[in-house]
């Protein structure tokens, strides 16, 4: 996906408690849009609060890429570009879910920010129903920018040499790895123990929030007695999703779920239409030594099978691997951050860092154990180095998709400040006198 580097600044979304004392008026208009002056001067002072730097008078900078966004805002109703409401709500949830989480309860983020809960989730959905629709409109416009490989060369050729972008040392890496087996006796005993926190809620001995607090190995949820939230069930894992969206009593507790996590226990909170808040306490199967220990002994005969030409690591990972997320792809291993296979060495999990660090194109590591982040839970696993690319100056050869980015970013970039330019011209503005004596990046504010 291309990266804009000219998706515009909306409203922070940190709904900083501001109380500021401003006359408030009119002081731009933009088509039927006001801009008030108390919406500048808290941005600038959510800006200042949260240390970010604005180049110029913020009493010129702000107001005019408020107007900006209304540009496009209105463009987008011209198109009938419209924000999906469920990618909206979705963003929407997991902003609430980690304030409450980071400030402890629903309750005392209201106290913080001084509003009601519906009141900050209208003000967060208006934000970033906005942001989606300008990030829509911008690519549309920008959606035909697609320049051929001979303007891509004369692009590269056209660059002085101190432009042109150093690229870090990266790595491309194809990986197989397994959970060590659990013992039945293990699935057995962590069963239980979910069977007695069931009966203890049930027959009403104990709170399931508390036991959530105490118990659950989902440490993120269980500072908040297992909540997780208003989520869809597209966000859930399939196997706990259809057991939760069946819960109708909120006294009772599900039966034992089974997901990729490890085992669960599910009580309902509230249904909101396609929404569902409820409470989970997640308890995980402990591997012993003993089994870590053949697991790395079964890799490392895998590995020498390797070595010894007699299985392909791309053959071994079909055969053997149970990470869903490479076995279909010859173990590469796709960089989230990027979409690429390819790597920067801090990018990778440290344990596969370390492995990879000394080894050559080619070379397989020995057998190690790691945390599986996804999963929060350990796998033992062998990497093959697939490509290095040492520290070098970006060239067509190795970084031509990088260099295109450069290039498609600079045109859009140069296709919306020209359509603001014409935007302008054609769209009523009108701006008290004295909120007129500045500087701005797009000239023609006044007419």
């Amino acid at each position: 996906m291309k990266k804009s580097i000219f998706v515009l600044i909306l409203y922070s979304l940190l709904l900083i408690p501001i109380q500021a004392q401003v006359i408030d008026e009119v002081i731009w208009v933009v088509g039927d849009e006001a801009i008030l002056r108390s919406e500048v001067e808290e941005e600038r002072l959510r800006a200042q609060y949260e240390g970010q730097q604005i180049q110029g008078d913020p009493y010129c900078v702000i107001p005019e890429q408020m107007a900006v966004q209304k540009l496009f805002l209105h463009q987008a109703i011209i198109d009938s570009v419209e924000a999906n409401e469920s990618a909206v709500s979705h963003q929407v949830d997991m902003r609430m879910n980690y304030y409450i989480n980071q400030i402890g309860s629903k309750e005392k983020m209201e106290e913080y920010f001084r509003k009601t809960s519906t009141e900050i989730r209208e003000e967060m959905m208006t934000a970033v129903r906005n942001q989606m629709i300008i990030q829509q409109m911008q690519s549309k416009l920008t959606s035909d920018i697609k320049p051929t490989p001979a303007d891509i060369r004369r692009y590269y050729n056209s660059l002085p040499l101190d432009s042109i972008p150093m690229m870090p040392a990266q790595v491309e890496v194809q990986i197989l790895s397994f959970e060590p087996p659990v013992p039945v006796e293990e699935t057995e005993r962590i069963k239980q123990r979910l069977r007695e926190f069931t009966e203890r809620v049930q027959n009403g001995s104990t709170d399931f929030s508390m036991l959530a607090r105490l118990y659950s190995e989902d440490t993120e949820s269980a500072k908040r007695g297992g909540e997780l939230g208003f989520v869809g069930k597209g966000q859930l894992v399939t196997e706990f999703a259809d057991v939760a969206f069946n819960l109708n009593d909120p006294k009772r507790v599900s039966r034992i779920v089974k997901t990729e996590y490890g085992y669960h226990i599910i009580q309902l909170i509230e249904k909101k239409g396609e929404r569902i808040n409820c409470r989970h306490i997640l308890l995980r199967p402990r591997i012993s030594a003993t089994d870590k220990i053949k697991a790395l002994e079964r890799l490392d005969s895998i590995r020498n099978q390797i070595l010894k030409d007699s299985l392909q690591f791309e053959q071994a990972v079909i055969r053997f691997s149970e990470d869903k997320n490479t076995v279909m792809n010859a173990g590469l291993m796709i960089n989230p951050n990027t979409g690429s296979s390819r790597f920067e060495y801090q990018d990778l999990a440290p344990e596969i860092a370390k492995q990879i660090y000394n080894l050559n194109e080619g070379d397989i590591s020995q057998p190690f154990v790691m945390m599986d982040q996804t999963k929060n839970r350990e796998v033992c696993a062998i990497v093959r180095v697939a490509k290095k690319t040492d520290i070098h100056r970006a060239n067509l050869s190795d970084d031509f998709q990088t260099i295109k980015a450069m290039l498609e970013n600079k045109m859009s970039a140069e296709f919306i400040h020209d359509w603001i330019l014409k935007k302008q011209k054609s769209t009523f503005v009108q701006i008290s006198p004295e909120w007129q004596g500045c500087d701005f990046e797009y000239p023609g504010w006044i007419h």
